[in-house]
């Protein structure tokens, strides 16, 4: 299987090395071939938080930062030295890397962006896009603007390849919100024609799988914004047949303390994508089975 993992690792508050190495002992068990990080961050220089998982779980890594982290650094000032920003890691090399800049008029502008890699599997290539959207929970008519602004995008770069489009990221929306509706494509106009995305949990998880990413349960939620909910999310093509991406299971990860810290203040999206059939080459460019 194809395992894609995405997750919002909260910058660098609240202890962050110590969260660091909760998040890489998640990440570990895990083992994902492909990881989309939201509020990761890097100095510019050696201490880039995907360059460093990446090296340790044996991942290519891409940062992009958001263009403007002033919020970020007003919350926490003793980290100012380090932009916030999206990651991808993969297993296999990516051949193509862009972004897109995010609308933020009428709310709180950040410089969101979303991120696209183009991932080249064995089994033909992914095209990969993660985002974060703006938060605050009255800004549903902006993030509903920066998601037409993402579906142009995933339409402009997600089609044509062996894989349909694989979208993640933290969308600080409901499962029954406009934003959701918009993506799907099914329920209302999409946000870009001929888009169409199945969120991952709704149509494939065990219903009796608690599926809050944003979670009371977390000591960092309770304290902050103390209500349970899904936020974040994989949202995929519709599957075709005899082609690789069908969905084959989803979970959460990462939603409790690792040696007794918790790893964010968000869960992790865990999903299970077939890869389809095999050509020639049936091992991982680094030599790995393929699971």
């Amino acid at each position: 299987m194809v395992r894609i993992v995405t997750w919002n690792v909260w910058w660098r508050f609240e202890d962050p090395d110590r969260r660091r190495e909760a998040v890489l002992a998640v990440l570990r068990e895990l083992k994902p071939d492909v990881v989309a990080l939201q509020e990761a961050w890097s100095d510019g220089g050696d201490h880039c938080l995907a360059r460093g998982l990446g090296a340790e779980l044996g991942l290519w890594a891409e940062f992009a930062p958001h263009g403007r982290p002033g919020r970020w650094h007003d919350r926490a000032p003793a980290e100012r030295a380090y932009d916030v920003g999206l990651a991808v890691l993969s297993r296999w090399p990516v051949l193509r890397r862009e972004t897109a800049e995010l609308p933020a008029a009428g709310g709180t502008d950040d410089g969101r962006i979303a991120l696209h890699t183009l991932i080249e599997t064995p089994t033909g290539a992914l095209p990969f896009f993660t985002t974060h959207l703006n938060s605050s929970p009255h800004e549903s008519a902006v993030r509903c603007a920066q998601v037409r602004a993402l579906g142009e995008f995933v339409v402009r770069r997600g089609t044509g390849h062996a894989f349909p489009p694989v979208v993640t990221g933290d969308l600080n929306a409901l499962p029954d919100s406009d934003e959701l509706r918009l993506l799907g494509g099914v329920l209302t106009a999409p946000a870009a024609e001929r888009l169409l995305l199945l969120d991952v949990w709704k149509f494939y998880a065990d219903p009796a799988e608690p599926g809050a990413t944003w979670d009371a349960d977390n000591p960092y939620v309770a304290r902050t914004f103390p209500l349970s909910t899904r936020i974040d999310y994989v949202l995929v093509g519709p599957p075709r047949p005899g082609r690789p991406g069908s969905v084959r299971a989803v979970r959460r990860a990462g939603h409790g303390p690792v040696d007794g810290v918790w790893p964010s203040d968000h869960a992790a999206v865990v999903v299970d994508l077939d890869p389809g059939p095999y050509g020639p080459d049936t091992g991982r460019p680094d030599g790995g089975a393929y699971r």
